[in-house]
């Protein structure tokens, strides 16, 4: 859980708008879940779809909060884990902003006329095959989220204060598909966050640790 020492002017709404604010930078460097395995390189002949998640943040009792999802056991693919409201491009979406804001609405039930966009982040590339740009918004007024029987398990948030604390990162391994692989997490309660999730979470601290020294 966060830590009441932590100092709390980096953990404000202002610091989030700051640090996330506009559209990343054309050419800005992109995070992948191949760069933590040293030796680990993508296929070359890899075909990445595009997608997009939204970053969905409100008010909360003691600051910002994050909303994240954890995923129906009954998926295919990966069931149980935690994840932002998101997936790939459709036909109908002009670009990845659109797709999380459509998933958003099908997944929780929230709508985009209640979320203020603040701004994205460089795409990320997951190991599954997707490109996917991590979408910023603020809710506006009240929402209760409603989770999509059939994707969603349950809503839950984070504060912002524990997610933007590089301190709660931590680099761990597993055996997939038969090899090693690096990855980090930021476990909250009951909540591991880990992979491609974490990755962007800890790019949204990083750039949030700049905006502070900066």
């Amino acid at each position: 859980m966060p830590d009441a020492s932590a100092p709390a002017a980096r953990f404000t709404e202002a610091c989030l708008r700051a640090a996330v604010a506009g559209a990343a930078p054309a050419g800005a460097p992109r995070s992948s879940d191949y760069e933590m395995t040293a030796g680990l390189v993508p296929p070359a002949n890899r075909r990445l779809r595009a997608a997009g998640v939204l970053a969905a943040f409100r008010d909360g009792p003691s600051g910002p909060e994050l909303l994240l999802t954890k995923r129906s056991p009954r998926l295919r693919h990966h069931p149980g884990q935690i994840a932002f409201p998101g997936g790939k491009l459709d036909p109908g979406d002009a670009d990845p902003i659109a797709a999380a804001l459509r998933e958003a609405r099908e997944e929780i039930g929230l709508g985009p006329s209640q979320v203020e966009l603040l701004g994205t982040m460089s795409p990320h590339e997951t190991v599954t095959g997707f490109l996917c740009t991590p979408v910023f918004g603020w809710i506006a007024g009240e929402f209760t989220p409603v989770p999509e029987a059939g994707e969603v398990a349950e809503v839950f948030s984070v504060p912002l204060a524990h997610v933007a604390d590089l301190s709660r990162y931590r680099l761990e391994r597993r055996r997939w598909l038969g090899e090693w692989r690096a990855y980090w997490s930021v476990p909250y309660g009951p909540y591991y966050i880990w992979g491609a999730t974490a990755r962007m979470l800890k790019a949204l601290a990083e750039r949030m640790a700049h905006e502070d020294r900066g």
